[in-house]
């Protein structure tokens, strides 16, 4: 499972059997890329909206109109079997993947927003998924390097601690407890000074 900016992204290890039909081979290109539902119950047509998406790139390349290429919500939904609202749920894989692009194209003085494969087919637009996965594992290889790094500095450092260990620090001792283990200072007694006796003249 490999988890991008805000979707999770399961790549299965399906395989076609023999001699597959191109419903077949789609549906395991689906799985394989993280795109199949995978709620219980869940729409086992959304491989048709990947179909539907290059037979039009495949038609607008051939007439020369970019705009044909663009599936609106409603229709990628459509092909899907599912609600506009829950093919937007889907969509955040496709775009974080890179497989499908945002555009927008003007109708009748109306500007009609949609996707489209972001390539001029499938297997360029697979690229671009390709290279997402690929930082994915770029970035965490630096990780694992890094890792690596630390846990030998970690262990160096406790090694020198180990053989160098410092001495126990002594206690601070408090103003209070200074003033109560302190010796009050001697003090000399005073000594009154005598006149000398008066002389007795007799």
């Amino acid at each position: 499972m490999i988890s991008f900016k805000t979707t999770k992204i399961v790549l299965q290890n399906h395989e076609p059997g023999m001699n597959p039909t191109s419903e077949e081979l789609a549906k395991v290109v689906m799985s394989r890329m993280g795109l199949e539902p995978r709620k219980s119950g869940s729409t086992d047509k959304m491989f048709r909206t990947l179909v539907e998406l290059y037979e039009r790139s495949k038609q607008a390349n051939r007439n020369k109109r970019p705009e044909s290429a663009v599936m609106t919500v409603e229709e990628m939904g459509y092909h899907a079997g599912i609600t506009r609202q829950t093919m937007y749920d889907y969509l955040r894989r496709w775009l974080e993947l890179n497989m499908i692009v945002k555009t927008s194209y003007i109708v009748d003085n109306k500007v009609v927003i949609g996707y489209k494969l972001n390539g001029l087919t499938l297997e360029s637009s697979f690229e671009k998924a390709r290279q997402q996965i690929n930082n994915n594992m770029d970035l965490t290889l630096k990780y694992i390097q890094e890792l690596q790094r630390r846990i030998k500095n970690e262990k160096i450092s406790q090694t020198q601690k180990d053989k160098n260990p410092e001495p126990p620090a002594m206690p601070e001792t408090t103003t209070e407890q200074q003033t109560m283990t302190e010796a009050p200072a001697p003090t000399t007694p005073a000594t009154a000074t005598l006149a000398p006796p008066s002389e007795v003249i007799g």
